[in-house]
């Protein structure tokens, strides 16, 4: 196994941690659940994390699709 498929997925967190009227991250587009839970989280339920939050993030309008 190559060295960067051995390191786990990294957090999307970028340190501006505030929370919306839904509970979800301001900086990163995660829930608070996703967020307690990401150190136990599997590599692959880190992925689905992370397509939720890209997700999020295009229905904000906080970032383009395409």
């Amino acid at each position: 196994m190559s060295e960067v498929a051995a390191r786990p997925v990294a957090s999307p967190c970028v340190s501006i941690c505030a929370l919306d009227e839904q509970d979800i991250c301001t900086g990163c587009q995660r829930s608070v659940e996703e967020i307690s839970r990401w150190s136990r989280m599997s590599d692959q339920q880190r992925r689905e994390v992370l397509q939720l939050c890209h997700q999020r993030a295009l229905a904000a309008g906080l970032i383009l699709g395409g």
